[in-house]
């Protein structure tokens, strides 16, 4: 296959290490490159014990992009779950859906730890997501086991008994920290330190506002709530003069 590929690409290279490293299946995931396709992954997880998944096993895409390990993966599943519409592209932050987080140490197996992982959580509407009943869930492990990929075929047999190497530190602290951006949304970003220094700095160098009041400070001041109670007490009051004078004369 990598007489087909640039062999100085480095995602040629990357991925043919990867390949290499995953080449022998474990009893938590296999993946490896189509035969004529590099960038095209096929993979299988068990799913996690002590859930709903507990005995499944699950087999999905990686389609990598020609920018790899730069940019992120695309990762669908295929075996259906209940946690994941299956031919559609999940939205992880691993995954390509928020290039943003990805980190070009992370890998294909990194990536599979991650989906493991996150498989007993709660997807919050995130994309993609499925609010299936755990013994939905469960059901669908069980019919898992006959469920066949046109290109690997019967997935029940593309695990081994080899145990998977232990979790880096890195990955380790990714698992812990990577979430769905469905459920960032729902949580309130804290500053970090460096954003508090520069926010620090601008107040330092900033004018004080009461040796800063222009036209625009008004203005401001007009479109509250309070500016527009002024305006209709100022309306008034003219309302209440002219009236006065109106009698009076």
């Amino acid at each position: 296959m990598q007489s087909q590929y640039n062999s100085k690409s480095t995602a040629v290279k990357r991925l043919m290490r990867e390949a290499k490293e995953l080449s022998e299946p474990t009893d938590e995931y296999s993946a490896h490159p189509l035969e004529d396709n590099l960038f095209e992954w096929h993979f299988t997880i068990r799913g996690p014990q002590a859930s709903e998944y507990d005995g499944g096993i699950y087999h999905g895409r990686i389609l990598l992009p020609t920018e790899y390990p730069m940019k992120p993966p695309n990762i669908i599943l295929l075996t259906p779950n209940g946690r994941w519409e299956t031919n559609k592209k999940i939205c992880l932050s691993i995954s390509s859906h928020h290039p943003e987080t990805w980190q070009p140490s992370w890998s294909i197996r990194t990536a599979l730890l991650a989906l493991i992982a996150f498989m007993p959580t709660n997807g919050r509407g995130s994309l993609g997501a499925l609010e299936y009943t755990p013994e939905e869930r469960s059901s669908l492990a069980k019919k898992s086991h006959t469920w066949a990929c046109d290109s690997c075929g019967q997935i029940s047999d593309l695990l081994a008994n080899n145990k998977a190497k232990p979790m880096t530190k890195e990955e380790s602290e990714l698992i812990n920290s990577v979430t769905f951006k469905g459920e960032d949304s729902e949580k309130v970003t804290k500053p970090s330190d460096q954003q508090k220094q520069e926010v620090q700095s601008n107040a330092i160098n900033e004018e004080p506002v009461i040796n800063n009041i222009t036209p625009n400070f008004f203005k401001d001041a007009l479109c509250s709530d309070i500016g527009m109670y002024l305006i209709y007490l100022i309306i008034a009051l003219i309302s209440i003069l002219v009236a006065r004078r109106f009698y009076s004369a």
